[in-house]
């Protein structure tokens, strides 16, 4: 498997000669607020949009803005002709609802697809599954569990990869222990996503050839960030916290932007 962070520079080179004879793409991107973490990803997405020859504009907006500011707001990005899709950087401050931001977004014009009735994949697993494809995964009749089942990362990853014909297992907080150390030992593919440390360790029996996702950022106890896999499990391909799946996923922005940009 290609490095994540060389795999990421090469598409980009890509993108920008696909873009360079098309017409301009422009993407804008909401942050309610400022979270350190949220204004470095925002940052990096613009970069990547900038980098590629994609139009960006960042609309900061005060943490006291109201939800009913912030869906005027977004009305008025589904109106206007010359944005190509936009996103709402998450998380959002108490009083606004995520759920309500989600589908006030139009189909048309969301690039984290988290519409239900989107026209894009969500951005995560969306970047995982193109790193595969890309590497020239072989994905029919193998072992897939995901670990988390949540509605933007964990379900879509599912689905996705059982239009692949894999055989998936998607396994959860309920799920018990032996029934997680059973399927886990048989997985030939592993994507993480529970928002919580050592979710996978090394007490668990992996196959020497199995391939790992590992999505979650959290900040440990040192002050550094934190996968949900600890390190160095004995597999054959392991993405790197910070450096793996988030570049990935800031690339799958890109790409549903450009998809959005051929329907509309």
């Amino acid at each position: 498997m290609q490095i994540i962070k060389e795999y990421v520079l090469e598409k980009k080179e890509r993108i920008k000669k696909q873009l360079a004879s098309k017409d301009p793409l422009k993407m804008v991107i909401i942050q309610v607020g400022h979270v350190p973490a949220s204004d470095r990803y925002v940052r990096n997405k613009a970069k990547d949009a900038a980098e590629v020859g994609i139009d960006c504009e960042i609309i900061n907006i005060p943490e006291t803005t109201t939800e009913d500011e912030l869906l005027t707001l977004i009305d008025g990005l589904n109106c206007d002709d010359t944005v190509t899709g936009y996103l709402v950087q998450l998380p959002l401050p108490k009083g606004i609802s995520e759920e309500k931001v989600k589908v006030a977004i139009t189909p048309d014009k969301d690039i984290d697809g988290f519409h239900p009735l989107s026209k894009t994949v969500p951005a995560t697993p969306l970047g995982i599954y193109n790193y595969l494809k890309d590497m020239n995964y072989e994905f029919k009749g193998k072992n897939a569990v995901v670990i988390g089942r949540s509605n933007i990362v964990g379900k879509p990853m599912a689905q996705l990869l059982l239009k692949e014909s894999m055989n998936v297992t998607v396994l959860h907080s309920k799920t018990s222990e032996a029934d997680k150390a059973f399927y886990l030992k048989h997985a030939d593919l592993i994507v993480v996503a529970t928002g919580h440390m050592h979710t996978l360790t090394s007490t668990y029996k992996l196959k020497a050839r199995a391939i790992v996702f590992d999505v979650g950022i959290n900040v440990g106890e040192d002050g550094k960030l934190h996968g949900d896999c600890d390190l160095d499990l004995h597999v054959k391909f392991q993405s790197p916290v910070p450096g793996g799946v988030g570049l990935l996923t800031r690339m799958s922005v890109i790409d549903n932007l450009i998809e959005l940009g051929k329907l509309n």
